[in-house]
């Protein structure tokens, strides 16, 4: 028999449900040669779900269907989960009133550890740094899904022209909201102070910018339908030359209705709305003057400098001409990364060190009985699809060092200088299955830590809020969500 295994997992979000439901189902509850298995899962957000929650656009509801398979991994038994604990070292962007717990605490009460903590920092452009003319779009996503990080809300009341660097989903995701009209929004899981912002908005312009062409735009192809049949909002045609592929160019299937959308067109003809897009490419900041005066009319001047492709490379680089667009706000897209106080971060790859599922240290040998799945493993890229076939991949790893074979190859702990710790002494080989941090004991006792059954009461009065407002759900902030997280149901 299988000694028994006390799993801990850092992060709540899909690559972390999906490798406990692997598990989970893969070692059988009566099966009586299954090990004794605990999952205990650890998330700096008091809800779960993570982008699933904090990420997705509001007006994709299906994109969240997922968390009804989360929902029935949490009922296993062998399942607990607690949010508003940030385990390690206070990240640049902590959450004020989450709960600390020292990694020592997780490695001294588990004898695996799964590390499934994304990329959470966005990345910012060298040539416009943060400033009130130039915010990252993680900041817009954070407040229009109500994120515990609380950013405060744009000044649309005051914005004509926003301008979005980077051409991935994220943008157009945000582009759409800003050209739809609040009426249309209020069904979906918008939170009601969002509406309010958003209905005062004077945003009539979204340019959407990109250092390379069409064929390279990291949208999708049905984020694109989207903003192409907005009902309120039409886009600037795009010069014909762009949308020809280079001779001898076999296209995708992707990248052949990319082309055939934009030279399409908007459902709406050009001028006949209230509101616009555009979509510019080859096109990469330089620069950003802020407006000459505190006038609201007065905008920032953004200079792009225009770029080509290197054939052999594909790189976008500079041709040496440059334009000005004038606009009221900058929003950067550009990606995320991870945590740079994260255990096991690695600067060159901007995520966790790790290699087929497994952390490595700082020489490159896999540490034992110690994983990384999702975007903290590989970066920040893939889509819900993929990050389940990678979080299975995960699963069949952690799996291999749980029930070994005779083909199973046995990993030793190498030195850990970097944590002060000797092979041996990373994580504990025979934990109390049941036994949890003292410090997780105290925040349950005090309501400070919430539990999956929390969540499950909270989702529920939110469902309830919602539909009395004739929509998804309306959302509860920290504050609000705290009388619902009970003690009393606590398991310590």
């Amino acid at each position: 028999m299988p000694p028994p295994v006390k799993l801990a997992i850092i992060g709540g979000g899909p690559s972390a449900f999906y490798v406990a439901s692997r598990l989970l189902s893969l070692l059988p509850l009566r099966d009586p040669m299954s090990p004794s298995l605990r999952v205990h899962m650890y998330d700096r957000l008091w809800a779960p779900h993570g982008l699933v929650r904090y990420g997705v656009a509001p007006d994709h509801p299906e994109v969240k269907n997922c968390t009804n398979k989360f929902d029935v991994t949490a009922t296993d038994p062998r399942f607990r989960f607690f949010g508003n604990v940030n385990v390690g070292s206070t990240p640049l962007h902590s959450i004020p009133h989450a709960l600390h717990l020292p990694l020592t605490s997780i490695l001294n009460n588990y004898s695996h550890l799964l590390f499934s903590t994304g990329c959470t920092m966005p990345t910012q452009h060298p040539a416009i740094p943060p400033s009130a003319w130039c915010i990252p779009a993680l900041s817009l996503v954070h407040w229009y899904t109500q994120h515990p990080s609380q950013p405060p809300p744009p000044a649309f009341d005051k914005i004509s022209h926003l301008t979005l660097i980077g051409q991935g989903n994220v943008s157009l995701d945000i582009a759409r909201i800003l050209l739809t009209s609040p009426s249309v929004l209020r069904q979906y899981d918008v939170p009601e102070h969002v509406l309010e912002v958003l209905s005062r908005s004077t945003v009539k312009h979204v340019s959407i910018v990109g250092r390379r062409g069409p064929l390279e735009a990291a949208f999708t192809t049905k984020e694109l339908r989207e903003m192409i049949n907005l009902p309120e909002a039409s886009m600037i045609p795009i010069d014909p030359a762009l949308l020809t592929p280079p001779s001898g160019v076999t296209l995708t299937r992707q990248q052949r209705r990319t082309l055939e959308l934009l030279q399409k067109g908007s459902k709406n003809l050009p001028g006949s709305t209230l509101k616009s897009w555009s979509l510019h490419f080859y096109r990469s900041p330089a620069s950003l003057t802020p407006p000459s005066s505190a006038s609201v009319l007065d905008m920032a001047n953004l200079t792009l400098a225009h770029t080509r492709l290197d054939p052999a490379t594909s790189r976008a680089v500079p041709t040496g001409e440059t334009s000005t667009l004038p606009t009221s706000l900058v929003v950067t897209s550009l990606g995320f990364y991870a945590d740079p106080e994260s255990a096991f971060f690695d600067p060159a790859l901007r995520h966790l060190r790790s290699s087929a599922g497994r952390i490595t240290s700082s020489e490159g040998s896999a540490l034992k009985n110690v994983y990384a799945s999702g975007w903290a493993a590989n970066g920040a890229k893939g889509v819900l699809a993929s990050t389940m076939i990678d979080a299975y991949a995960v699963a069949s790893t952690i799996l291999s060092d749980i029930v070994p074979s005779s083909e199973s190859v046995t990993i030793p702990t190498p030195p850990l200088p970097e944590m002060g710790m000797a092979p041996d002494e990373l994580l504990n080989r025979h934990p109390d299955l049941d036994a949890l941090p003292s410090e997780i004991v105290h925040g349950i006792k005090d309501g400070i830590v919430t539990q999956y059954d929390d969540w499950k009461v909270i989702d529920a009065e939110e469902v309830r809020r919602g539909e009395a407002l004739g929509k998804e759900r309306e959302r509860m902030s920290w504050d609000e969500a705290l009388p619902f997280i009970a003690p009393s149901r606590a398991r310590p």
